[in-house]
């Protein structure tokens, strides 16, 4: 039997330890981060998720020893230059943090764009020279105007899929253009017996709270519909019942401390209604007291008319601004 090192057999305990100790464990994808921004996204990470790198064979080991159900799986995530992720946070979280920590970083020559590099018009820094040569090489439209060199249009220079060369990306960088992404991929991670691959946790945040608010709408509606009684829907069946209520109350003439001036108002606004009508027919069938109010109604106040009628007519103003708001109650009741 081969001899196995101690630090080895060191690093796989470590390895399993932490695996078993934390309640979700991820596979990250560390291939080409720069040191300066490996430090960064160590420190995005720091109080929130333990990173560990170390040999594939001893991560796979470590996994294959791990008690927790079916974490064996994460070990079909390892690619690149695979590490660790040990935290507390749910997938859903861990996977933001780190696509938030990832920087711009300049193309390089031999690398697949992973979404069209377009190249926007406008000026450049670059003065009149073989630049212009260059930029036309690789099919980026440009002339001079105005002593500078300045690019006529927007233009797509690298599909998303294809590789970039080795010119387009020396020109990108010399133009301030970063079309690249540094950061840590995390390939998987596992959570309750249950492993999430990179696809399954992205998500779009707004939708998603966008789509909450809304199931949580219809779920509300569809109680209040249902009659079901729940903290939230509580409040709105017995406003519906009150309103029920005083609908009932008002089509049945039945008085009450809250019906009492609508149903007055209405049958106020009835009697003159239906004397406007008598007196359409018949000038004198109505007293002057009644042929004073239906005139107050129909015209409104003059100069001419002396203190006592203006008084009169201004309570007969505000009785009418009661009818008004009962009316416009009892149509809110019956709407």
């Amino acid at each position: 039997m081969a001899h196995v090192a101690q630090w080895k057999k060191d690093e796989v305990k470590n390895l399993q330890n932490l695996i078993d100790s934390h309640p979700v464990v991820g596979i990250a994808d560390l291939a080409d981060i720069p040191a300066p921004q490996m430090q960064k996204m160590r420190e995005a990470l720091r109080g929130n998720a333990q990173l560990k790198m170390s040999r594939i064979n001893l991560m796979n080991l470590a996994l294959n020893q791990s008690q927790k159900n079916n974490i064996k799986a994460l070990s079909d995530f390892m690619a690149g230059q695979p590490a660790m992720i040990f935290t507390d946070m749910n997938p859903f979280k861990l996977y933001k943090i780190l696509e938030d920590s990832k920087t711009p970083a300049p193309a390089r020559a031999g690398s697949i764009a992973t979404a069209d590099i377009v190249v926007p018009e406008g000026d450049t820094s670059f003065l009149p020279g073989p630049v212009l040569g260059e930029l036309q090489k690789i099919g980026i439209p440009a002339k001079i105007e105005k002593g500078k060199i300045v690019i006529t249009e927007d233009k797509t220079i690298v599909a998303e899929g294809e590789e970039i060369s080795s010119d387009v990306a020396s020109m990108l960088t010399r133009l301030g253009i970063y079309p690249m992404e540094v950061g840590i991929d995390l390939q998987a991670a596992y959570e309750d017996d249950t492993v999430y691959t990179s696809d399954l946790l992205t998500i779009d945040l707004d939708k998603t709270i966008q789509d909450i608010q809304r199931v949580y709408s219809q779920a509300i509606n569809l109680a209040v519909n249902a009659v079901v009684f729940t903290e939230e829907s509580l409040p709105l069946l017995i406003s519906k019942a009150a309103g029920q209520s005083m609908n009932l109350a008002l089509n049945a003439d039945i008085l009450t401390t809250k019906t009492t001036d609508i149903i007055l108002a209405k049958a106020y606004a009835q009697m003159l209604a239906l004397a406007s009508e008598l007196s359409a027919k018949d000038g004198d069938a109505l007293d002057s007291e009644l042929q004073k109010k239906i005139s107050a109604k129909a015209a409104p106040t003059t100069v001419s008319q002396d203190k006592e009628e203006e008084e009169e007519i201004e309570e007969e103003e505000e009785e009418e601004e009661k009818e008004e708001d009962a009316a416009a109650g009892l149509g809110a009741l019956f709407g």
